[in-house]
């Protein structure tokens, strides 16, 4: 009887043994690739998250309820007056970011110039100045489709002295011109052979305008929008808009405004496009530009223009 028991218990632990074994074989990986194909859906997994990581900034503003945007004090583009951020392409970045469920605007002033370096530096989620989408500029950020688009204007002293009505005369007179830095109006006037020593750069409109008046410069250029309303905000009577302006043929002119986004917020840009063509259609786009001044006409890009025929220099 015992023999029989100790017999009976030895067979339930061989038993025991070899079942505990092949769970170890399991647990170590099988050559059924069981255990490979789970590792695979893990790597998968990461890489999946890694892909979109560069994309996640749309949800974190979604989340939010808030979108920081950079901005050059450009009326009407976009500019602060009495604490609160206006402009035409502030107003339209608004209504684009409540369709997308965002509703809270931080705005960061900062120089024209310094508008692309900070958002690649992630100061700001998108630019909101109306900025001309050109070349060099599609090389460092990524634009939204055109939201606007117009020409360029001039701004002399009094009486116009040096009798400018072109950028071909600032170069054939030897005239001085003072422009913002980061303008494109600085590539402009020297595709028009003006030289580099007849350019001045300054920090804003309102230097530009300085520096014409104390005659230090003979005249400042700039998008006709922007300068024409700096000048009658100011009440300046010591400088002219000069209405004759003519606007050179060169590629790049006219401008179309745009928004701009960091490179790796594709996501991000792609809702907004995506939003602002649904405000284009319903006519909201050109309502809010007649509402800052412009022409819902002449300011409102080509239907068919795209950013990246602009990119490509295909516009002109």
């Amino acid at each position: 009887m015992k023999k029989l028991l100790a017999a009976s218990i030895f067979g339930i632990l061989i038993l025991f043994l070899a079942a505990c074994g092949g769970g170890s074989d399991d647990a170590s990986g099988s050559e059924d690739g069981s255990n490979g194909d789970s590792g695979s859906e893990s790597e998968s997994a990461s890489e999946s998250e890694g892909e979109s990581g560069g994309d996640s900034r749309l949800a974190e503003i979604q989340e939010s309820g808030t979108v920081t945007i950079g901005f050059a004090n450009e009326e009407p583009y976009g500019y602060q007056e009495d604490r609160e951020l206006k402009g035409a392409a502030v107003d339209i970045a608004e209504a684009v970011f409540a369709e997308l469920g965002v509703d809270n605007i931080e705005s960061q002033l900062s120089d024209f110039g310094q508008l692309i370096p900070g958002l690649n530096a992630g100061k700001f989620d998108v630019i909101t100045a109306g900025m001309a989408i050109n070349e060099d500029r599609c090389q460092n950020v990524d634009f939204g489709e055109p939201e606007m688009t117009y020409g360029e204007g001039l701004i002399v002293q009094k009486g116009n002295p040096k009798d400018l009505h072109s950028y071909a005369d600032i170069a054939e007179k030897d005239a001085t011109v003072s422009i913002m830095s980061g303008a494109t109006e600085i590539e402009f006037v020297q595709q028009e052979g003006v030289s580099e020593d007849q350019i001045q750069e300054a920090g804003d409109i309102p230097a530009t305008f300085s520096a014409v008046e104390s005659g230090r410069a003979d005249a400042t250029t700039g998008t006709e929008m922007t300068i024409k309303m700096a000048l009658e905000s100011a009440g300046n009577d010591q400088l002219e808009f000069v209405e004759d302006f003519e606007q050179p043929d060169i590629e790049g002119i006219p401008s179309y405004g745009a928004a701009a986004f960091h490179p790796d917020n594709d996501e991000l840009r792609e809702a907004y496009n995506e939003e602002l063509q649904k405000l284009i259609d319903d006519g909201t786009v050109a309502e809010l530009l007649e509402q800052n001044g412009f022409s819902a006409e002449g300011n409102a890009p080509p239907e068919d223009l795209t950013t990246e025929q602009i990119c490509n220099g295909e516009a002109w």
